[in-house]
C-alpha cells in the first residue's frame, strides 16, 4: 500500500498530529502545500477546524486532487466543532474521491479552551488509529 500525509497547521496542532502519523508509518508528512504527483492508496488528511470551516488551504488542495488518490481518511481537531469530516466529505464527494468512514478527531487548544491538546494521550490514540487503517 502507498501512503501519503498532507496537512494544513495554523496553530502547530495538525503538524504535531502529522508528525506522529509519520513516525508511525514510515512516510513524510508534507504540507498541503506539496501536492500528489502519485498513484496513492491512502491519503492521510489533517484539517482543523478554524471559526466553523475548514481553511482555504485545504479547500484549495483537495479543488486539485484527481484519480491518484484511491482513498482518503480524515485527522482533525476543533476547540468546539465535533470534527471537519463532514465538510471534507463534501469536497471529496464532488470529486468523486472516497472518503473513509472512520476519522481521527480529538479536541484542539483555543485561547483557554482545551489547554496543552492535541496531548500526549491524543497522539497515542492517533496512533492506535493508524494501526487500525494500515493493519498493523
Amino acid at each position: 500500500m502507498k501512503y501519503a500525509i498532507r496537512y494544513y497547521s495554523k496553530t502547530g496542532h495538525m503538524q504535531k498530529m502529522a508528525m506522529s502519523i509519520a513516525a508511525e508509518i514510515d512516510v513524510k508528512a508534507e504540507t498541503v502545500a506539496v501536492p500528489i504527483t502519485e498513484d496513492v492508496d491512502i491519503l492521510f488528511l489533517g484539517s482543523a477546524v478554524y471559526a466553523a470551516g475548514i481553511s482555504a488551504e485545504i479547500k484549495k488542495f483537495i479543488a486539485g486532487l484527481d484519480s491518484k488518490v484511491k482513498n482518503v481518511v480524515n485527522f482533525s481537531s476543533a476547540a468546539v466543532l465535533p470534527s471537519s469530516y463532514s465538510q471534507i466529505k463534501t469536497l471529496l464527494k464532488a470529486k468523486n474521491i472516497p472518503l473513509d468512514e472512520r476519522e481521527f478527531h480529538c479536541r484542539g487548544q483555543f485561547s483557554a479552551l482545551h489547554r496543552g491538546r492535541p496531548n500526549e494521550k491524543d497522539l497515542d490514540n492517533l496512533k492506535e488509529f493508524i494501526k487500525e487503517i494500515v493493519g498493523k
